[in-house]
């Protein structure tokens, strides 16, 4: 039997009465019982009343008699939560907080999420008054993205908790006439075009632009590669390995992006890039790569959790070629194994996916070719992501795992 990554999010949830319940709920719809994330925990958790306002607890079943006689009470072994004050406005967040015993530490009205914002749409502007709605839509895809991202170990402060190094969000809308917002990243502020949560306006920028895939979350978990390449990756050991894989960053980026829009990209940029826009310039190679790593890595969880193991892929009747270990970044490390078996994992799910979508006259679920050499990137990725923002593995200890390997034939 094969070893794999290990399950990170799981997505499959239920109730306390055994309905399943989804990521995105806050009362279950069978019985009612409210329901909350934890974001810690990275799970769906069905709910009961605390002992104050607005304070909950993991729904639990009345305590039997014998308990009560010998003084057990659940209540005091058990997380205490508020949820987030975002709950009743049109994000409809349903993550939870918890609740320190310290009296003197105010509660925090806001999830860890929702404290990223710095600016959210006007939801009194009489003149949209979809702003809400469309508001809401992106919330919910950076609730999806930030509930991998902490189950990865990743750092994700505000700016307000730390000035320095932190992560803020500013949801804008292009005033009509004026100019437009330009999704993008810069020291820690992400940017996001509010109009791209519009199904229509994001469809029609996707035709324009003749990409295969334009979503929220995608464009989120985009322009998240460009913070934690400025975070994980710059200045530290790991920039040798971007400059063999990625490429010279210094190289000018307003005129690489111009390039790019006015003459298009390489003819063979299929070869060495996960899409047409990676090649444009090393940062946007590597920020896509990144979104394409969380992709993969999401995906797999929720397919994992709901059921659909490697076994169950294994046994598909697809046409598929796995990929094998010299397409990987550190073919001597010593949990490369792993990660090939999640990569070939990957591309037989996406391969069953994508003929499931043509049953239904849909797009391709994943309409996107990894080539060897995007492997070698997305490697590389998951070897910053899993390090704990430790340095790369070293030469000498790959060299060294390796002459054991050879040893052993």
């Amino acid at each position: 039997m094969t070893t794999h990554l290990p399950l990170l999010v799981g997505r499959s949830y239920h109730c306390q009465c055994g309905s399943p319940v989804f990521f995105r709920n806050s009362e279950c719809l069978t019985c009612g019982t409210p329901l909350g994330y934890d974001s810690a925990l990275a799970t769906l958790l069905p709910l009961m009343p605390g002992p104050g306002d607005n304070t909950w607890l993991q729904w639990q079943p009345a305590p039997n008699p014998m308990q009560a006689q010998v003084g057990q009470t659940q209540t005091g072994q058990k997380q205490l939560y508020s949820r987030c004050a975002n709950l009743t406005t049109p994000a409809a967040c349903n993550w939870l907080i918890p609740q320190t015993p310290d009296a003197e530490q105010a509660p925090q009205p806001l999830c860890q999420a929702c404290r990223l914002n710095r600016t959210i749409p006007d939801l009194n502007d009489a003149a949209h008054p979809d702003n809400g709605v469309l508001w809401g839509r992106i919330e919910l895809a950076k609730r999806r993205l930030f509930s991998s991202l902490l189950a990865l170990g990743l750092p994700a402060a505000s700016l307000t908790q730390d000035p320095v190094r932190g992560l803020a969000f500013d949801l804008l809308r292009p005033p009509g006439g004026g100019p437009p917002v330009v999704t993008g990243h810069k020291e820690g502020l992400i940017t996001l075009n509010l109009l791209e949560a519009d199904d229509a306006v994001r469809e029609a920028v996707r035709r324009d632009l003749r990409e295969p895939y334009r979503t929220l979350l995608g464009h989120l978990r985009h322009e998240m590669g460009h913070y934690y390449w400025d975070r994980l990756v710059r200045g530290t050991a790991w920039m040798d390995g971007f400059h063999a894989l990625f490429g010279d960053e210094t190289q000018d980026y307003a005129a690489s992006l111009q390039r790019n829009y006015q003459q298009g990209p390489p003819t063979n940029w299929q070869l060495d890039h996960v899409s047409a826009y990676a090649s444009s310039h090393p940062w946007e190679d590597w920020a896509e790569c990144w979104a394409h790593y969380l992709h993969m890595r999401d995906t797999i969880d929720t397919a994992v959790s709901l059921g659909l193991a490697h076994d169950n892929l294994h046994t598909a009747h697809l046409e598929f070629t796995p990929f094998t270990m010299d397409a990987l970044y550190q073919p001597a490390h010593l949990e490369a194994q792993q990660f090939l078996d999640f990569l070939n994992d990957w591309t037989r799910l996406t391969t069953l996916l994508n003929e499931m979508s043509r049953s239904m006259g849909q797009p391709d679920f994943y309409p996107f070719v990894l080539p060897r050499r995007v492997v070698a990137k997305l490697h590389f990725i998951h070897l910053l992501v899993t390090s704990g923002g430790g340095p790369p593995p070293a030469t000498a200890e790959l060299d060294a795992v390796q002459g054991q390997m050879r040893s052993q034939f």
